[in-house]
């Protein structure tokens, strides 16, 4: 999954790009309304969540939300404010945004609330995705092969979620980089590759042929 942070406050936006980071998710930062509003204009697809700052340089956060939505993007935005007043709440929201976090904030709610959206995408996301004896529940985040839970780092759960809403589908190296990492990502190392080869002896207990082929040259398949 990968987010948008446009926060102008450069401390408060590095230290939410590293938590989230944590967690597993791809996070890029733009400091002003100009800069966000282009990259989700130019990178419509490419984004799954926007974190949108009210007060910002250049345009404003409301502005950008209001402009975003008038270009057809739907993507998801939780909105941030120092304002906690109920008019500013009702202005964020009917500029389109679909939360609003009033600061100071927990990590933690911010967290869950990223979750709550993540559930709600474009496309209602199943909660629970069954492809050739895995499973994998997207709220409680509990994997299963065969029957048996497995134990997952935070990126080889987010490249197996990957491969179960694509199943049967050639995940490209680029469309993998794309949605598990941010744009310093050296595509060129090989990091995706020894994630591939770790998350698929974790699941080789589940069938006798190989769960997850490589297409060489080309990327990854999660044959179902």
């Amino acid at each position: 999954m990968r987010i948008l942070i446009i926060e102008d406050n450069q401390k408060l936006a590095a230290s939410l790009k590293k938590g989230l980071q944590q967690q597993g998710y791809a996070v890029d930062l733009a400091h002003d309304g100009k800069e966000g509003q282009e990259l989700l204009e130019r990178l419509r697809d490419e984004f799954d969540l926007a974190i949108l700052d009210i007060m910002l340089p250049i345009v404003d956060g409301k502005t950008v939300c209001r402009n975003v939505r008038a270009s057809g993007n739907h993507v998801p935005i939780l909105m941030l404010t120092a304002r906690d007043g109920v008019a500013d709440r009702v202005e964020g929201l009917d500029a389109g945004a679909d939360d609003y976090l009033p600061k100071p904030f927990s990590f933690d709610e911010l967290s869950a609330r990223i979750r709550a959206l993540s559930r709600r995408p474009r496309e209602r996301a199943a909660v629970v995705l069954q492809v050739g004896g895995i499973e994998l529940n997207t709220t409680d985040r509990v994997v299963k092969a065969a029957g048996v839970e497995l134990t997952l780092t935070v990126k080889e759960y987010r490249l197996l979620e990957l491969f179960l809403r694509h199943p049967g589908q050639v995940l490209t190296r680029e469309q993998i980089t794309n949605s598990l990492w941010d744009f310093e990502f050296d595509g060129f190392s090989n990091v995706i590759d020894v994630h591939v080869k770790n998350l698929r002896k974790k699941l080789s207990g589940v069938r006798d042929e190989e769960v997850i082929e490589t297409i060489r040259g080309v990327g990854y398949r999660l044959n179902s």
